[in-house]
């Protein structure tokens, strides 16, 4: 007999890349989480890692056992559902996550009529950059991440999580009010290749997004100042210290004087709603996604 316990060491160990690290997600000493990664070994008679360099990989058998590791877990939260089939009204606790624009503008309001319409339902907002969402949900710390996409993103076809289409955020150009360029209704974005640029730090997950924007239409940004909140690029747009790309699900400070321009070639990025595989329809996560869906349809009009 497996001892899932063990099983979900080595789904760590996979997820997170090395056994130190899986091990400081599980609360374990390395050497704990070795020890259970090793016992697991020999209960099913295989290596379950191998050397490479100063540390490890996983065999192809422990690549091929994860596949059922993840189909198990699938199979539990469904699992998890059907003894619940009996209380199909949404109720008990809802973890939900998100990145800091998807809690303002998403995951608050959504909260807010979940309460109302659904008040066995306790809700637990967490802010989350989009790597650490989906670490929360690997580790079962949250049921429902609202995240966009990015090249660190598990790959959509990961069985260990579903991943589905929110919305599209198109990015706007933000100008001064006295700008040359706020007063027209749609511009390309070539149209401020001379500009000083304002763009999101290195780690930003939209930092790519707008960099390719600018890439596709011909240029490359002369950026002079970096920012990691909306609404501080805001503020040295309207200080006149460069322009910048900002996602329209953004809500920039009403009293700024700047103006949104929106760009021809659709630059935007793609906002996806995820669960663990088998989470999505658990009354509750599917309360959620209602709420989420219909915030969407008119957030970024």
């Amino acid at each position: 007999m497996i001892d899932l316990r063990r099983l979900h060491v080595l789904r760590a160990v996979e997820h997170y890349g090395t056994v130190t690290a899986a091990a400081r997600a599980l609360h374990l000493t390395t050497s704990a989480a070795s020890q259970q990664v090793r016992q697991l070994a020999r209960e099913l008679g295989v290596d379950l890692l191998e050397p490479k360099g100063r540390g490890v990989r996983l065999t192809v058998a422990a690549q091929s056992l994860l596949t059922h590791a993840d189909a198990i877990q699938a199979r539990w939260e469904r699992a998890e559902l059907d003894l619940r089939a009996d209380h199909a009204d949404p109720a008990g606790l809802l973890r939900v996550s998100g990145f800091p624009t998807a809690v303002s503008v998403l995951l608050a309001p959504a909260a807010a009529r979940l309460r109302e319409h659904h008040p066995r339902l306790v809700l637990r907002i967490q802010e989350s950059e989009v790597p650490e969402s989906f670490d929360l949900l690997f580790e079962g710390e949250t049921d429902l991440a609202v995240v966009e996409t990015t090249p660190r993103n598990p790959p959509p076809g990961d069985a260990r999580f579903d991943q589905q289409p929110l919305l599209d955020d198109p990015f706007d150009l933000v100008v001064p009010d006295t700008h040359r360029l706020a007063g027209l209704r749609r511009i390309g974005l070539a149209e401020a290749a001379r500009e000083d640029w304002i763009a999101p730090v290195e780690s930003s997950p939209c930092r790519p997004h707008v960099l390719s924007a600018c890439g596709a239409a011909g240029f490359t940004p002369d950026v002079v100042h970096h920012a990691r909140d909306w609404n501080a690029t805001a503020h040295l747009v309207a200080l006149g210290l460069g322009v910048a790309l900002v996602p329209r699900l953004a809500h920039l400070a009403p009293h700024l004087p700047v103006t949104r321009v929106r760009c021809t070639g659709d630059p935007h990025r793609k906002i996806l709603t995820c669960t663990r595989a088998g989470g999505r329809e658990r009354p509750a996560v599917a309360a959620a996604l209602e709420q989420l869906r219909e915030l969407a349809a008119t957030a970024v009009a």
